[in-house]
């Protein structure tokens, strides 16, 4: 057991001090949240200065007046010839366009818009809007309708989710939501057990090719220079997340503290509440049930599942890699063995975007959540939706067995395996492997 410890400090504490991680680690919460950041400030900018100049040649004269400037477009009404309005668009600044309004507008429903380069989606689409509500309007007109009538209208259904406890309450829930962290997670552990499972697979190959592990095992037999590699790499890895997390956080913070004014946000706060629309309300009621649904996941849970899932699903299938990398001389010849192992976790990674998050009580669900090889992903999936805790005991439970069996398998391969050199691995000589005595 001493040997193990010893074999976990080395690979730990040889990992974290490397530049590679150092890096890696402060640097992706940064990376992140300056594309964030970077995005909201590019997109908002682009739509301050997005503001396109219409000319507007109106043959009806009467529908280009009913046109509305606003902060993103604004229409200037011609008299020119079209000729010469075309020259003038020509020659103008970027973003100018010529507006075509036919003398048959109403009965065609058709316009041209003209610009010097490729239109400005935008642009087009505001004004397609505009128009839209003009011809609805003269519709109404010619059927005697009262346009006011037809928009007090309120044909939206707003649908109240509940879900009901063991206790027979009924408690606010949001697939949504559930969905949205349901797909992040599936793309988490996916990512995050095949990239520390390749890091077991490679320092093993390393070692191997260096011929350092010959050393090694002279003093500590292969079993336990396996099992201190994983969980060494493996403490690596949470030791990761849990500084992303702690400096994602922290970032945050010191973001919203420094760049928003509390006194300025609470002002245009209260003018948005003062203004009563139905747009605001929209908003105000959106955000009321993003705060609901929010509160309606368990995220304790939901953390508590993601480390255990993560943890044992990484001693899985870092055994998996162990093995493979004992087997091989180098990468190349890795990859024939990588994609069999990897297959289960690939299905249950591309099934959580489709089937676990549609039906993540179903039967397909629950038995992906219960065989080892699947479970990682799919019973994290299925998490948020709500799952028994029988069930997630059960899955976690057979996880463990499985990385038990898994490991002794791995082992068996392992202790053969580091030794082999130039002889190229295949599966019947693995099985070959796996027979022998000790």
């Amino acid at each position: 057991m001493n040997k193990i410890i010893l074999i976990i400090q080395r690979e730990y504490l040889s990992r974290v001090k490397k530049k590679s991680f150092l890096l890696t680690t402060f640097l992706v919460p940064l990376f992140f949240i300056g594309i964030y950041v970077g995005a909201f400030y590019l997109t908002k900018k682009s739509f301050e200065d997005n503001n396109a100049l219409v000319y507007v040649l109106d043959d009806t004269n009467e529908v280009g007046k009913l046109l509305k400037n606003n902060k993103n477009i604004s229409f200037t009404h011609s008299t020119e010839e079209l000729d010469q309005a075309l020259k003038t668009i020509k020659d103008a600044e970027d973003n100018t366009s010529l507006l075509l309004i036919p003398k048959d507008f109403y009965e065609s429903k058709k316009i041209e818009f003209l610009s010097s380069g490729k239109p400005n989606i935008n642009t087009q689409s505001e004004i397609e809007t505009q128009l839209e509500a003009v011809m609805l309007n003269y519709q109404y007109e010619k059927l005697n309708i009262d346009p006011d009538k037809i928009r007090n209208i309120d044909s939206k259904v707003r649908i109240a989710a509940k879900e009901i406890t063991d206790s027979g309450e009924a408690k606010d829930s949001d697939t949504r939501i559930a969905m949205g962290i349901a797909m992040a997670l599936s793309v988490l552990i996916y990512l995050s057990l095949f990239l520390y499972g390749a890091q077991v697979m490679r320092g093993i190959i390393e070692e191997k090719s260096n011929r350092i592990v010959e050393v090694i095992i002279s003093s500590v037999k292969p079993f336990q220079l396996m099992m201190g590699k994983i969980i060494g790499i493996g403490l690596v890895g949470i030791t990761q997340f849990l500084l992303w997390i702690i400096l994602s956080f922290g970032l945050i913070s010191i973001a919203t503290s420094t760049f928003i004014n509390k006194d300025e946000f609470a002002n245009q706060v209260a003018e948005q509440n003062s203004v009563q629309t139905s747009e605001s309300q929209s908003d105000v009621s959106m955000m009321a049930s993003l705060g609901t649904a929010m509160d309606s996941v368990n995220f304790p849970e939901l953390l508590t599942c993601f480390f255990l899932f993560f943890l044992g699903g990484y001693m899985l299938y870092s055994a998996l890699f162990a093995a493979v990398g004992s087997a091989v001389d180098n990468e190349t010849e890795a990859n024939q063995f990588t994609m069999p192992i990897t297959a289960p976790l690939l299905l249950a990674y591309v099934l959580s975007f489709g089937v676990l998050v549609n039906d993540p009580h179903g039967s397909i669900a629950t038995w992906l959540s219960f065989i080892p090889l699947t479970s990682p992903i799919a019973m994290l999936v299925r998490v948020p939706f709500g799952v028994p805790v029988w069930q997630i005991a059960l899955s976690f439970g057979l996880l463990v067995a499985g990385f038990v069996f898994t490991t002794w398998v791995a082992a068996r391969i392992y202790r053969v395996g580091i030794l082999m050199y130039g002889k190229k691995a295949s599966l019947k000589e693995l099985i070959k492997w796996f027979g022998y005595k000790d």
